[in-house]
């Protein structure tokens, strides 16, 4: 019933991601032809210092409160998890406001001295808010999931991204601004806008779900119905209460490392941005046909390539919390079983991504971006979704077992391994851009060794060469049969073209993957 649960929970979120990135295209499209491609411009130099500020203020408070909800509800130690929420509520709200304050306060310096465009000022004035309600919603988002009530976060999200699109559109037409500071600046509120939606329902929410659980729950018995959490029927003894500062601590063990890993990445993630074009010009382009290629590559292929990493994302998701309680009740087993599938299931999605990639290169170039020149950038990103899809949730396995200390140590030795890479393989003529496609496949594979090297240590690696063997059967009759599927419809529309394709290579990876277990299972 648990792999059951796991799977339809990571379902479930796959749908809402898919329908959120959706919606986040639309509302893309609606930037676009609102701002300009100089507002746009503008728009795109404050995300980055927008997406810094959050690592500051909320980053590895969903994967904390998520772990830490699990394993309090799994101890029926109602009092505990409500403590420490409401202590961590009290502390975002001093810690955020104060770093929404200092932006409201300091938004003309910082758009004068880190944006490098004064006209940014008025965005960040409008965007200081969600400074703040991100945060709360993201300790209300992990209690959720510590709880299994994926639906609910997930009808939150589509409702908050379909709420900030009325909002845009309707201020524009309330305004009429007639300058792109001030168009930008509407967009920006319009996500602030949207972020205290989404907070204010979560919030409601909350307070409904924390009703039933201490209706549902008292010192001897407690039935709460969540993914992880089956009612045994026994006497409970009374939990310790902790004081705050315990409280607290636990929650900063988990996340103070996540938290740093992001700003440092962030900011690493920044140098390898400014230092890709800049290579690529020492191997004798010019400043503009590097950037032309930067946008091709990083901008179209691996948007395209990496749409299906939304499925491996929302099974990350769901493990960590589940992973949680298994280690909190020393059960190695389930937790051994649980990683092993979702390494498997993560490289069949890996392969299955590398065949479309390999097969519909040109088709996936003119069907999302209208173009012919993709094509070949496309096909070189097919080991590049192989590897990094069985490498990255490694990293989450890791945040699982509580190895935040050995997160940090091997996100760090990766970003600044990616950055030498780029420096080492974007400057020769003949790899140019393919250079930071290099540098990605090496810096995955190093990612897997030094990660799975940790994993090893605390659970069995239930994976042998069968599993191996299998795959590699599945995925060479996938291409083959996909291969056939693509020349039959030769002459069909692009679209169908296409989603046939999808369907039979994940479709035969999968469907042989999950045959050759039963069959082992069964024999």
């Amino acid at each position: 019933m648990r792999v059951d649960k796991f799977y339809k929970d990571s379902f479930i979120l796959t749908l809402s991601n898919m329908t959120t990135s959706i919606i986040a295209f639309v509302f893309s499209i609606i930037l676009s032809r609102e701002l300009g491609a100089e507002g746009l411009g503008l728009y795109g130099l404050i995300m980055p210092v927008y997406g810094l500020l959050l690592c500051f203020t909320s980053d590895g408070l969903i994967t904390a409160i998520s772990r830490i909800s699990t394993v309090y509800l799994s101890r029926r130690d109602l009092r505990n998890l409500s403590k420490t929420l409401n202590t961590v509520f009290v502390y975002v709200l001093l810690w955020a406001s104060t770093v929404a304050l200092l932006v409201l306060i300091c938004n003309r310096g910082i758009a004068v001295h880190i944006v490098r465009d004064e006209r940014a000022a008025r965005a960040l004035m409008m965007l200081s808010p969600a400074l703040l309600f991100i945060p709360l919603s993201a300790v209300i988002k992990g209690f959720f999931y510590g709880l299994g009530k994926y639906k609910i976060t997930s009808s939150v999200d589509i409702f908050e991204k379909l709420f900030r699109v009325v909002i845009l559109l309707s201020a524009i037409s309330a305004f009429h601004p007639d300058r792109v500071d001030k168009t930008v600046a509407i967009a920006y509120l319009a996500l602030a806008v949207g972020e205290l939606n989404s907070m204010t329902m979560l919030f409601i929410c909350y307070k409904i779900q924390k009703d039933k659980l201490k209706n549902n729950c008292s010192i001897n018995s407690c039935n709460i119905k969540s993914s992880s959490i089956i009612n045994s029927g026994t006497a409970v003894r009374p939990n310790r209460e902790k004081s705050r500062i315990q409280l607290i601590f636990d929650v900063f063990v988990i996340s103070v490392p996540i938290g740093l890993n992001g700003i440092i990445s962030s900011i690493l993630s920044a140098v390898s941005t400014l230092v890709l074009p800049r290579m690529i010009v020492s191997a004798g382009f010019t400043y503009n046909e590097a950037l032309a290629l930067v946008g091709r590559f990083n901008g179209m292929a691996l948007n395209i390539s990496f749409l299906p990493y939304i499925i491996i994302g929302s099974m990350l998701t769901v493990l960590v919390p589940e992973l949680s309680l298994h280690i909190s009740r020393k059960d190695f087993w389930s937790a051994e079983e649980r990683i092993a599938q979702v390494l498997k299931l993560a490289a069949a999605v890996g392969i299955s991504t590398a065949i479309v990639c390999l097969l519909l290169p040109n088709t996936l170039g003119q069907l999302f971006y209208n173009r012919n020149d993709l094509g070949n950038m496309i096909r070189f990103t097919a080991p590049i979704c192989l590897i990094t899809f069985v490498s990255s949730p490694t990293f989450g396995i890791l945040n699982a077992l509580g190895k935040q200390n050995i997160y940090l140590r091997n996100s760090l030795i990766i970003s600044v391994e990616g950055l030498l890479f780029i420096i080492i393989f974007a400057g020769i003529p003949s790899i140019n851009i393919y250079g930071d496609g290099i540098s990605m496949i090496l810096s995955s594979i190093t990612a897997f060794i030094l990660n799975m090297k940790e994993i090893s240590k605390i659970c069995e690696i239930k994976i042998g060469v069968q599993d191996v063997v299998t795959l590699l059967l599945a995925g060479i009759s996938a291409y083959l049969v996909s291969g056939i599927a693509g020349r039959l419809l030769f002459e069909a529309p692009s679209a169908i073209k296409a989603a046939l394709v999808v369907l039979t290579s994940f479709g035969t990876v999968i469907g042989l993957g999950g045959l050759a277990k039963s069959k082992n299972i069964s024999g």
